[in-house]
């Protein structure tokens, strides 16, 4: 189980999310978890008009089943849980609901946690943490605020920036288990819908390392 998050929006947690989901899909069935509501989008699906995890949240009675009978097919051995409709409060408890029935689930599991530390409840002690950042000076900085310690560091490398893997890692204390770098590539194939068809190997390549 991965659970992939961000300090920053834009730091391309979603892309790093779905394409993850795709590699792992190759070898064994996976499903990605949409907390976000951008997976479909970025990986050229219809939108789900159904309900969602965030639904299935709302609700304190519905169990594990009624959960992934929600997941969509997204390609070959690939599901996705759309995040729903539902905009209401999420009691706590209902984390830990959650993180159990994506622990206890045979297929491989990623979760597109979004901004900010994903909730205690959510990672079991098993699930990989893994938080998506740019070697950007405020992102660094938020992320060595944030109360949440990842168990690894996805890096989205940009060319002309000062600091480094081994400059993030000091400073989030969590090694950088990929250096994805910033390829306009993969933005043309998330625009155009084909990221699930043409997965660029500049982000493929380094991700496999963290999976």
């Amino acid at each position: 189980m991965y659970v992939c998050w961000s300090v920053k929006g834009g730091s391309g947690t979603t892309v790093v999310a779905a394409a993850l989901s795709l590699l792992l899909s190759r070898t064994h069935p996976t499903v990605l978890v949409d907390l976000c509501g951008d997976a479909p989008a970025a990986l050229g699906l219809p939108e789900p008009s159904g309900p969602g995890v965030l639904d299935w949240m709302s609700s304190s009675t519905s169990g594990a089943d009624a959960l992934w009978r929600l997941a969509v097919p997204a390609r070959d051995a690939m599901r996705v849980l759309p995040a729903g409709t539902s905009a209401g409060h999420t009691p706590a408890h209902r984390w830990s609901a959650l993180g159990d029935a994506l622990s206890t689930h045979s297929d491989s599991v990623v979760v597109d946690a979004g901004v900010g530390s994903p909730p205690d409840g959510l990672l079991p002690e098993f699930a990989t943490s893994l938080l998506v950042v740019r070697p950007c000076y405020l992102s660094v900085r938020r992320a060595v605020a944030t109360m949440a310690r990842p168990t690894g560091i996805v890096l989205v490398t940009e060319p002309g920036r000062a600091l480094g893997a081994r400059d993030v890692e000091r400073a989030i204390g969590a090694p950088v288990v990929a250096e994805v770098p910033y390829d306009p590539a993969v933005a043309r194939s998330v625009d155009a819908g084909l990221l699930a068809t043409r997965l660029p190997g500049s982000i493929a390549r380094p991700l496999r390392g963290a999976a």
